[in-house]
C-alpha cells in the first residue's frame, strides 16, 4: 500500500503540465542525440547543466533523465538503418539490425527494439521503485566510515568494470580525486593546489570539468574523422509485427530486461554490459547459433531490453547511496548538487516529490519515447543525413556560452577548453575519461566523510575495520582487486572489451 501511496505522490508530480513539457523535451532531445551518430548523452547532459540553473529542480532532473534513457532508443536507429551505433549501447544492435534491413526488414527491426525497451523500461521503473526505498532505509543506518568504504568500492568498481587497461583506469581515477581537492580547505582555511591562482580558490566546477571532457574533446575527436553516412533505406515501411514474431522475440526481451536491470546498478555503466551480455546468452542458448549476425530478430530484442533496462536501474546506487555508478549519474549528482539537494538516502524523506516524481516521469517518458519513435522514422531518417559539419559550430557556441553564465567568468571557458584538450589526448592514450569524473564526484565527498569518520574516533584507523558494514565493503573492494589482477581474468576482460 505503500508503494502505492508513493507512486500516486509521484504521479501527482509527473502529471504537472510543466514536468510533462520538461519529459517530452528530454525525451525528444534524447532519441535526437541517440539518432546522429557522434553526440551521446554525456556531453549532450554536460552542456545542459547550466541551463539547470533557471529550471526547478524535479524539472531539471526529469528532462536530463529523459535525454538519458531517450538517448538508448535513439541509438538503435543509427545502429539498425546506418550500421554505426549511436550510442555505444547500441554497438550490438548493429550486429543484426543492419542485416535485418539489408533483407528488407527495418520496420520489424525499429518496431521489435521499441517495443523491447518499452517493456524493459517499465520492469526497471517498478523495479526502482520497489527496491528503491528499502535500500535507503538501509543507508540511513550508514555512518562516515560506511560512507566511506562505499565510496572506495564504487571507484575500485568503475575501475574493475573499466575497459581498457587497468592501470590506465586506477590513474584517471587518482587524477579526478586529485583536480577534486583543488580550492580552499573548509578545515584549515588554507588553500590547496591554486597556485595563487584566484579563480581556483573555490575549486573546478564541476560543468567546467565535465563540458570540457566530454563536450570539447567529443567534438575534436570527431572533426578527426571522415564522415561518411550511408542511410541503408529512405522509407521505412512494415512496423507492424507477425503474431509470429513477437512471441519468438518476447523471451529475448524478457531476459534481456532482467540482465540489463541486475547490471545496471554496477558501477562502470550497465547499459553497455548489459547489452553485449544479453547477445552472448541469446546466442549460447539458441538452437542456431549460426542465424546471429545475420538478421536474428533475437539479436536486436535481446541487447535493446538490456539496454535500456540498465539506463533506468543505474538510478538506483545514485538517488538511494548518491553513489554515481556511470558518467551520466555523476552528472546527476552535478546537476543536484546545483539546486542544493544532497543525493542520498535522505532525498526520499526530505524531498519525496522529487524522488518519486522522477521514477514515475521515467515510465512517462518511455510511453513518449513509443509514441516518438515509431511514427517519426522518417524524419530520424533526413536527421541522419545532416554532415556534422554543420552542427559542431552551434554545439560550441552554445557550450562556450553555457559555461560562462554560471560565474560570468572568462576564465571558465578557458578551462574548458583545456579540458577538452585534456579528453582529447585522453582518448589518444585509450583513457576512459569516465573515471576520471566519478573521482572528481566522489572525492571531496570521500574526503569529508574520512574525516569525519577520524574526528569521531578520536583518530583511530581501526573504526573502518571494526564496524561490520564497513569491513565487509572494504572486504568486497579488495576481492574485486585480487579478482582482476589474477592474469587469465585480466586477459579475458582485455579481449571482450578489444571485441567490443
Amino acid at each position: 500500500m505503500e508503494l502505492i501511496s508513493n507512486l500516486g505522490i509521484g504521479f501527482g508530480v509527473a502529471l504537472t503540465l510543466q514536468n510533462l513539457f520538461y519529459c517530452f523535451g528530454g525525451v525528444l532531445l534524447g532519441t535526437l542525440i541517440g539518432v546522429l551518430p557522434g553526440i551521446g548523452p554525456v556531453p549532450t547532459i554536460a552542456m545542459l547543466l547550466p541551463i539547470t540553473y533557471a529550471l526547478p529542480p524535479v524539472s531539471a532532473l526529469i528532462m536530463l533523465a529523459g535525454i538519458y534513457y531517450g538517448a538508448q532508443y535513439g541509438g538503435s536507429t543509427t545502429a539498425i538503418l546506418v550500421n554505426l551505433p549511436g550510442e555505444a549501447s547500441s554497438v550490438v544492435t548493429c550486429l543484426d539490425g543492419y542485416q535485418m534491413a539489408r533483407q528488407g526488414k527495418a520496420g520489424k527491426a525499429l518496431a521489435i527494439a521499441a517495443i523491447g525497451s518499452f517493456i524493459a523500461g517499465t520492469f526497471a521503473t517498478l523495479l526502482v521503485a520497489a527496491f528503491a526505498p528499502p535500500l535507503a532505509e538501509v543507508a540511513l543506518k550508514f555512518g562516515p566510515a560506511e560512507y566511506f568504504s562505499l565510496m572506495v568500492l564504487g571507484l575500485i568498481a568503475a575501475v574493475v568494470l573499466a575497459s581498457g587497461s587497468l592501470i590506465k583506469a586506477i590513474g584517471m581515477i587518482v587524477l579526478g580525486l586529485l583536480l577534486g581537492i583543488i580550492g580552499t580547505d573548509v578545515n584549515s582555511g588554507l588553500q590547496r593546489y591554486s597556485f595563487g591562482i584566484a579563480e581556483l580558490s573555490d575549486g573546478i566546477g564541476f560543468v567546467v570539468v565535465a563540458m570540457g571532457l566530454f563536450g570539447f574533446a567529443e567534438i575534436i575527436v570527431n572533426l578527426e574523422h571522415t564522415e561518411h553516412r550511408e542511410v541503408f533505406t529512405n522509407k521505412v515501411s512494415g512496423l507492424m509485427l507477425k503474431w509470429s514474431e513477437f512471441k519468438e522475440a518476447l523471451p529475448a526481451i524478457l531476459r534481456g530486461t532482467g540482465i540489463g536491470s541486475v547490471l545496471g546498478i554496477l558501477p562502470g555503466g550497465g547499459a553497455l554490459l548489459g547489452a553485449f551480455a544479453s547477445y552472448t546468452v541469446e546466442k549460447r542458448i539458441a538452437k542456431d547459433p549460426s542465424r546471429f549476425g545475420k538478421g536474428a530478430i533475437q539479436g536486436v530484442a535481446g541487447p535493446e531490453s538490456a539496454n535500456n533496462a540498465g539506463a533506468q536501474t543505474s538510478f538506483i546506487p545514485m538517488l538511494t547511496l548518491g553513489i554515481p555508478p556511470n558518467a551520466v549519474m555523476a552528472l546527476m549528482v552535478g546537476a543536484m548538487t546545483i539546486h542544493s539537494i544532497q543525493p542520498g538516502p535522505q532525498v526520499m524523506t526530505s524531498n519525496p516529490q522529487l524522488f518519486w516524481g522522477l521514477i514515475v516521469s521515467m515510465w512517462i517518458g518511455n510511453v513518449m519515447l513509443v509514441i516518438l519513435n515509431l511514427p517519426m522514422i522518417g524524419i530520424w531518417v533526413k536527421l541522419l543525413q545532416v554532415p556534422y559539419r554543420l552542427l559542431y559550430p552551434a554545439i560550441l557556441l552554445f557550450c562556450c556560452i553555457g559555461v560562462y553564465s554560471i560565474q560570468n567568468n572568462v576564465f571558465d571557458v578557458y578551462l574548458t577548453a583545456l579540458f577538452g584538450v585534456l579528453g582529447w589526448l585522453f582518448v589518444k592514450l585509450e583513457c576512459e575519461p569516465a573515471p576520471l569524473l566519478l573521482g572528481f564526484i566522489l572525492g571531496p565527498m570521500m574526503e569529508e566523510n574520512l574525516r569525519r569518520a577520524l574526528l569521531l574516533s578520536r583518530g583511530d584507523w581501526t573504526v573502518f575495520a571494526t564496524r561490520p558494514i564497513s569491513a565487509v565493503m572494504l572486504g568486497m573492494a579488495a576481492i574485486l582487486l585480487l579478482i582482476i589482477v589474477a592474469p587469465s581474468i585480466r586477459k579475458k576482460r582485455e579481449e571482450a572489451f578489444q571485441e567490443a
